[in-house]
């Protein structure tokens, strides 16, 4: 408190909120629109944000669809300090190392900013530079086994949209940036802004679900084992059969602990497990092209829809019916012949 002025919750909202996006060439471009649009909408509602697009020696960049994006600061500046930094990604991110001089301008940056942010495989550079040690993190889906593998002192959540350590925050692939900024949004304005702009934006301000149900659920190299592989490949080739752990074994001339020994030290799961999750993609697959929910069932070998709707919740977060819908046609249809009617299905959006 400074003379007769007692400092209040909005006051730290009086001076702009100065978000900085670093950016290098080869950048993902929705990375870089997806979040400066949600606080650009915001400021249309009257947050006071302040973007400003950072990178080594400000140098404008090429994104990775051929459009530059023009760049104001050095993100090399010692000087330069951000309330909010956000390090995006890029498709050269996990294959390819971290240029030296980013790396050293994002740990100066981190270190100067008040929220350090990434957003899907930005979470690389943070973790180079050292702001993901000892924390949760995210990235997207296809590299978060890579993340985990390559820096073990983080603690890697792969089916996160984004995780928030402290004053750290990172987010998965691409479009969850939008997530992200939404978030962070409401932590600064609260949640009627951030439904606000939501809306406008006609995204979900909480996505349902987590990034398994986008993702594979069977990612990684095949089992060494001959005897799993036929296993493996017996289970994909027909996953309505019935595969209990007894008929696998037997199909693998084993007893069933010694099957389930197998898969818990080569595959870290169950036979069980294994055979719920090769349903599971094929019920998602059914689903994606169209097909209803009963019939992608039994095409996955779920003994009724119920028990493949107990599936989806527990490891996608989602209803069978809500995935589906999520993966209709993006065509619209023509509209209806005179004297006749049609249901139009609505989707929610916040």
């Amino acid at each position: 408190m400074t003379g007769d002025h007692m400092t209040t919750a909005d006051d730290r909202y009086r001076e702009p909120h100065r978000i900085g996006v670093v950016v290098f060439d080869g950048v993902k471009m929705l990375d870089v629109a997806g979040a400066s649009e949600v606080f650009s909408e915001a400021r249309l509602m009257g947050a006071r944000y302040e973007i400003e697009f950072c990178s080594v020696g400000a140098r404008g960049v090429m994104s990775s669809i051929g459009i530059p994006v023009c760049v104001s600061a050095d993100a090399a500046d010692r000087d330069l300090r951000f309330d909010t930094v956000l390090v995006v990604g890029g498709d050269l991110f996990p294959t390819h190392p971290v240029d030296p001089e980013l790396r050293e301008a994002v740990r100066g940056l981190a270190a100067r900013s008040g929220r350090v942010c990434s957003i899907c495989t930005g979470a690389f550079i943070l973790a180079e530079v050292g702001v993901l040690s000892g924390r949760r993190a995210t990235t997207h889906w296809r590299h978060t086994g890579v993340l985990a593998a390559s820096y073990p002192d983080i603690t890697v959540e792969p089916d996160s949209i984004f995780v928030r350590d402290g004053n750290v925050f990172t987010s998965a692939g691409v479009s969850a940036g939008i997530d992200l900024a939404l978030a962070l949004l409401e932590e600064d304005h609260g949640g009627e802004m951030a439904r606000q702009v939501a809306r406008s934006l006609v995204v979900y301000l909480q996505r349902p679900g987590g990034q398994s149900q986008f993702s594979p659920t069977l990612e990684g190299p095949r089992p060494k084992t001959p005897l799993l592989r036929a296993v493996f490949d017996a289970v994909a080739a027909d996953p309505a059969a019935e595969h209990t752990t007894q008929s696998l074994a037997t199909r693998a001339a084993v007893s069933p602990r010694h099957l389930t020994r197998l898969f818990r030290s080569e595959l870290q799961t169950t036979p069980s497990r294994y055979v719920e999750s090769i349903r599971l993609d094929t019920a998602k697959a059914a689903l994606e092209g169209g097909a209803a929910v009963t019939e992608a069932a039994q095409k996955a070998g779920f003994g009724s829809p119920e028990t493949m709707r107990r599936v989806f919740v527990t490891r996608l977060g989602v209803s069978p019916r809500a995935y589906r819908q999520g993966f209709r046609s993006a065509r619209r249809e023509a509209p209806a012949e005179p004297g006749t009617t049609r249901r139009m299905a609505s989707r929610r959006v916040v």
